[in-house]
């Protein structure tokens, strides 16, 4: 429905499809991005049509969640921490890296064909990847890994709240 009620027109492109921290090297003073394949449940026709480029934004926000909560669980693993008392550190990294990579994006010469100037429709649509993106790592974690369902619900959870 977010994507429904955007009025501004989006901009598709080939995208990447599966945009993480884990597809991201730095060598040096760049970056490199690996495997452009995109998601590997997705057939190969949905993965070739073209998409908005804030489905990737999605992704990596996403990926930032996936990197607190897992070294969160590791860290709590570790020390017998309880998880409840170190989770407010884990969200208040991931909204600090997610507001820094969303400045950084949106604040790039490249960004603003793809970004929408309405900030209502930025964030809706944004929103809606964000949601799509994380439904589909739910339906992933239940099938390859139960124990990480929680990094999932979590933000699912914090979009609908």
């Amino acid at each position: 429905h977010g994507l429904a009620a955007a009025k501004s027109q989006l901009l598709r492109t080939r995208i990447h499809g599966d945009y993480h921290l884990g597809q991201v090297l730095r060598v040096n003073d760049n970056f490199i991005i690996l495997d452009f394949e995109g998601e590997p449940v997705r057939s190969l026709t949905e993965r070739r049509k073209k998409q908005p480029p804030l489905k990737d934004v999605a992704g990596m926000l996403r990926s930032f969640s996936y990197a607190a909560y897992s070294a969160l669980t590791k860290y709590v693993a570790k020390t017998h921490t309880e998880f409840q008392q170190m989770e407010g550190w884990a969200k208040l990294w991931e909204a600090t890296v997610s507001d820094a990579f969303l400045r950084a994006y949106v604040s790039a010469p490249a960004a603003y064909a793809t970004v929408p100037k309405d900030k209502d429709d930025f964030h809706r649509v944004l929103e809606a990847y964000i949601l799509d993106k994380a439904l589909y790592e739910l339906n992933y974690e239940l099938n390859n890994r139960p124990d990480w369902v929680r990094i999932p619900l979590t933000g699912i959870v914090s979009l609908l709240s």
